[in-house]
């Protein structure tokens, strides 16, 4: 298979409409201490993992919670040797063959050869990981939060034997209005160099066809994936850069570069690009290729950088 050998430079956004993207452990979701709405990198890798989890059945993920027969989570170990089978304890000669054998098998897995991993089972392992994500900023002009009381159809045992237990159990649930969260990311193939050099000859390594899969999953991962928080949440734009394969430059964080219009145009959340088209203006001969995938129906780009590719998502 065609080894991917390009870095890339690019951003995902996320359009979140009376939902919760990512909540912290409150159940609100998280602000910075300017009360700026922010999403972890880890929050939107999950919605990737899950995408290819259940779009590519026969890749493996590993850092993915599965459950057992009692329908707990299992462990790292018990992961690996799902996958795997038993650990080659006692029929290797060394820990570094060990090491090497583990590492192998981890690199079969889609999600590691993106992400990387680290890995603290019978040895420890640290692969980095090409693909790196930022948290996810609302980039939208406000950052309004509410709070909604909800009830269960159930009572809630109390211990008291006085308590009346004929009302139902009351909760809560809390929103954004409207959020616009921009993950900047980067892709540097180089980051997996170590660990496969280590893994030895005929492990795997960033693909082509990774590639491609990363960049459906980067585009239609938290539309596709639902839930009762993460309902009105969805995929909205995914900016690529593709560098020439023997480019040198890099670019900065797009979180700066592209600007949400506060004021809507027909309904539609208007990205100017302006910023980002003089940006690459000065680099053009370092780049293979510009795409932006979008929303036609939700959104509208102004000044895009030339020789840019649109599609819709």
């Amino acid at each position: 298979m065609e080894e991917f050998k390009n870095r890339v430079f690019g951003c995902v956004v996320v359009k979140a409409i009376n939902s919760n993207y990512n909540a912290d452990f409150s159940g609100q979701p998280r602000t910075l201490p300017s009360g700026t709405v922010y999403a972890t990198d880890k929050a939107f890798k999950y919605t990737v993992k899950n995408y290819l989890k259940d779009v590519y059945k026969n890749d493996k993920i590993f850092y993915f919670k599965s459950l057992n027969e009692n329908l707990n989570p299992i462990s790292l170990d018990e992961t690996y040797k799902k996958l795997f089978g038993d650990y080659p304890v006692g029929t290797v000669k060394s820990k570094d063959i060990l090491k090497q054998v583990v590492a192998k098998n981890l690199l079969e897995c889609l999600d590691i050869r993106l992400f990387g991993a680290t890995f603290a089972g019978v040895t420890n392992i640290s692969l980095h990981g090409p693909v790196q994500v930022n948290h996810g900023v609302n980039i939208w002009k406000e950052n309004s939060i509410y709070t909604e009381q909800i009830t269960s159809p159930f009572s809630n045992k109390s211990k008291d034997a006085n308590a009346d237990r004929e009302m139902t159990t009351i909760g809560r649930q809390s929103k954004l209005e409207e959020g616009h969260y921009l993950h900047h990311f980067s892709i540097n193939p180089q980051n997996l160099c170590d660990i496969v050099r280590i893994a030895g000859e005929g492990s795997k390594t960033l693909s082509m066809d990774d590639i491609s899969k990363l960049k459906e999953a980067m585009r239609r991962g938290v539309t596709w994936y639902d839930s009762a928080s993460k309902a009105g949440c969805e995929n909205e734009m995914l900016v690529w850069v593709q560098l020439n394969d023997n480019s040198k430059i890099v670019l900065p964080n797009f979180t700066n570069l592209i600007e949400l219009k506060q004021e809507k145009s027909d309904n539609k959340s208007v990205y100017n690009f302006a910023m980002l088209k003089e940006q690459l203006s000065g680099v053009s001969s370092e780049i293979e290729a510009i795409e932006v995938f979008y929303n036609k129906q939700t959104t509208k780009l102004e000044d895009l950088p030339e020789n840019v590719t649109t599609i819709e998502i």
